[in-house]
C-alpha cells in the first residue's frame, strides 16, 4: 500500500457514500484513498478508466469499503445523467459529491486558442454544475449532503497569462457562493476549495513550458495535503477552504485594495 503521510480522522465519513470526479490522478485519487481509509464507500469518475482500476484495485485490497469506478467526460454534458443513473443504483444515495474534474491551459489572451477556452469552461464550469444538478434533489429530499468544489485562489486574484483559466474559477465561486445560500435552506453544505498550486500533472497542459513551475516550485502544495484538509472537513458546514492560508492573504488583500497589489505585484503576477 502506498504510503500515507497525514492520519486523517473523519467519523462523520464511516458508512457514507462519496462520488468524485476527476478521481484518476492527484488530489482526486488522494481523497479517494483518504476517504476509503476513513470507511466510506466511493465512487470515482474520470476519463481514464484503466488509470481508475488501478486505484480501485488498491481501494479493494486495503480497505473493507466498496468502491465503484465509471468513465466520465465531464465535458461530455449528454454522458453525465446516464453516469449518475448508475451512481444511484450502485449507492443508493450521495452524501458527498467532489466536483474535482478540471484543468487550464495558460496563456495570454492574444495567443489563446478558442478550443481551449471553450474546454475549460465546458470542464470547469458546465462539467460542474451539470454534476451538481443530478445530486441536489436527492440530498434537499433527505436534507442532508455536501457538495465540495474545487476552484482555485485564482478565481480570486487573476494574474496574466491565466485570464480565461481564472475566468472560468471566479465562475466556480460564483455558482457556489449562489447555491450554499439556495441549499442552506435544505440544510445541504456547500464548500468551495481554493487551493494554490498543487504539484500534480496539471502544468503538464498548463504551463507546457515550465516556467511557472519553475518559478513556484518551493511553494506547491502536495496533493496528499490538500486532500487531507478536503477530506477532514466533509460534512460539516464549511463556507471555504483556502490553501496556502499567507496566498489567501493576498487574494483578501487584493477584494479590499486591487490597484494597490496590482502595482506592487506586478512583476511577480508575470512570472508564469
Amino acid at each position: 500500500m502506498r504510503e500515507r503521510i497525514t492520519i486523517v480522522n473523519n467519523q462523520r465519513l464511516h458508512g457514507k457514500n462519496v462520488v468524485i470526479t476527476g478521481a484518476s490522478a492527484g488530489i482526486g485519487e488522494e481523497m479517494a484513498y483518504l476517504c476509503a481509509q476513513n470507511g466510506a464507500n466511493v465512487f470515482l469518475l474520470a476519463r481514464r478508466l484503466d488509470k481508475l482500476q488501478s486505484i480501485k484495485e488498491k481501494i479493494d485490497s486495503d480497505y473493507g469499503v466498496h468502491c465503484y469506478i465509471s468513465s466520465l467526460d465531464v465535458s461530455e454534458h449528454d454522458q453525465i445523467p446516464a453516469v449518475f443513473q448508475t451512481v444511484y443504483e450502485k449507492m443508493g444515495r450521495v452524501d458527498v459529491l467532489v466536483n474535482n474534474a478540471g484543468f487550464g491551459v495558460f496563456d495570454e489572451i492574444l495567443d489563446a486558442d478558442f478550443n481551449d477556452i471553450s474546454g475549460m469552461f465546458n470542464v470547469n464550469v458546465l462539467g460542474l454544475i451539470a454534476c451538481t444538478q443530478q445530486v441536489i434533489s436527492d440530498m434537499c429530499h433527505h436534507r442532508s449532503g455536501h457538495i465540495i468544489n474545487i476552484a482555485s485562489q485564482a478565481g480570486k486574484l487573476a494574474t496574466p497569462k491565466s485570464s480565461v483559466y481564472a475566468a472560468s474559477k471566479h465562475a466556480v465561486l460564483g455558482f457556489t457562493n449562489s447555491i450554499r445560500m439556495e441549499l442552506s435552506r435544505s440544510d445541504v453544505y456547500v464548500t468551495a476549495v481554493n487551493p494554490g498550486p498543487i504539484a500534480t500533472n496539471f502544468f503538464d497542459v498548463a504551463d507546457e513550458s515550465g516556467t511557472y513551475v519553475k518559478n513556484v516550485e518551493k511553494f506547491m502544495l502536495t496533493p496528499h495535503y490538500v486532500a487531507g484538509k478536503v477530506v477532514s472537513r466533509m460534512l460539516t458546514n464549511t463556507r471555504e477552504i483556502n490553501l496556502p492560508g499567507w496566498m489567501n492573504i493576498g487574494s483578501t488583500l487584493y477584494a479590499l485594495f486591487p490597484r494597490l497589489v496590482e502595482r506592487i505585484g506586478k512583476n511577480a503576477f508575470f512570472k508564469k
